[in-house]
């Protein structure tokens, strides 16, 4: 996920395209064969042999997307999908090393992520508040009744087992993610308001997630709403703070630093997802398809109902577009960390992992449908 600064005109962007056509052709057409190979194998159950083969076809997907002018954009999305692909095929290589978890490393990665958030942040984005109380208001409303709301039900709904449902309604209890800001500033949308409504919504969830998990996930596992607060406090507001000074007093000391937060927090997240894909990969292999499922209709009503919601309120197309984002796109990395510190990251955990692929694609491909049909200005 891109990082960005409010003293900058637009987010940073990690990927671009630089090799030739005939290049991007040949990476599509290994793509091409690989594939079909992999389906060939999966169909005759050759499971084990398909491994490698998917492994490389996802490989050269994602250099074929890197090396395309037009869907370069999406080549992060899939190089986390090419991750999830080989944890789930060789979970034990994501479990430990040396005899060390790796689901310990998911909490001070979340903490260097939320470091390099606060980076990105200055103080205007806060003064904006006064600015546009509108705005930040119905993307507040929105964001912390929707996405709980239509969690809730749909882990009634699925018949999922507890932990796994109480995953979905975790997601929807979370806070607004950086994803979110990058498709804001591709779609022509609101860039000011997504910027401030995830920091604010960031700075509200030690508050607000363990209200709502404790209301309406309880009956799926036991929630401790104290130990929640204390645990979102570690992994947001302290390193988010020290982002916030560290960026208000030395903010362009140090540009090799600037430029390599926001590839450190992509890289991040990718571990993240991996670790817990490896830690659930039994779970996954069960119930995937239908949490699959689950996890694209929030995702989309996330969308349809935030910016239904904003033009209910009279918002203008712009800032639309970025409560919708602000709604859909959910800090599925924040989630995770809650899991892992509720001891149940290998199934809590699935549904974080499953939407922040799910909620990359979606958006990309929502921001780049909008990006061409450019709001009106109000």
């Amino acid at each position: 996920m891109s990082d960005l600064s409010s003293k900058q005109s637009s987010p940073s962007t990690p990927f671009k395209p630089s090799a030739p056509s005939n290049v991007n052709k040949l990476f599509g057409f290994i793509a091409l064969l690989l594939g079909v190979g992999s389906a060939i194998l999966i169909a005759l159950s050759y499971w084990v042999i398909s491994g490698p083969l998917v492994i490389g076809f996802f490989v050269s997907f994602v250099l074929y997307l890197y090396t395309h002018a037009k869907y370069s954009g999406f080549a992060f999305t899939f190089m986390i999908l090419t991750a999830v692909a080989t944890a789930l095929y060789y979970p034990s290589v994501f479990q430990s090393v040396g005899g060390v978890e790796l689901k310990s490393f998911i909490v001070p990665l979340l903490m260097i992520i939320m470091f390099g958030m606060g980076t990105s942040m200055s103080v205007q984005d806060f003064v904006r508040v006064g600015k546009m109380p509108k705005g930040i208001l119905i993307g507040l409303i929105c964001q912390f009744s929707i996405m709980p709301i239509v969690g809730f039900g749909l882990a009634v709904a699925s018949g999922l087992p507890p932990e796994i449902a109480a995953g979905i309604i975790l997601v929807g209890c979370s806070p607004s993610g950086l994803a979110s800001n990058v498709m804001a500033y591709i779609s022509g949308a609101n860039l000011a308001l997504s910027l401030t409504l995830t920091a604010v919504s960031t700075l509200l969830a030690p508050f607000i997630t363990p209200f709502y998990m404790s209301l309406l996930a309880d009956e799926f596992v036991p929630i401790d709403a104290m130990a929640m607060f204390l645990s979102i406090s570690k992994i947001v507001i302290l390193p988010l703070v020290a982002g916030l000074i560290f960026n208000h007093l030395l903010h362009g000391r140090f540009p090799l630093l600037d430029k390599a937060m926001p590839k450190i927090s992509m890289i991040s997240i990718g571990i993240i997802i991996t670790i817990i894909t490896a830690a659930g990969r039994d779970s996954l292999l069960t119930i995937g398809g239908v949490l699959i499922v689950v996890v694209i209709i929030h995702n989309a009503l996330g969308y349809l109902f935030g910016y239904g919601g904003a033009k209910l309120f009279g918002m203008d197309e712009a800032s639309s577009r970025t409560i919708a984002f602000e709604v859909g796109m959910q800090n599925s990395g924040l989630a995770s960390g809650i899991a892992l510190e509720m001891g149940k990251v290998a199934t809590m955990g699935l549904a974080p992992a499953v939407f922040g692929p799910v909620m990359n694609i979606s958006g990309s491909s929502l921001a780049s449908w909008w990006r061409d049909r450019k709001p009106k200005q109000s």
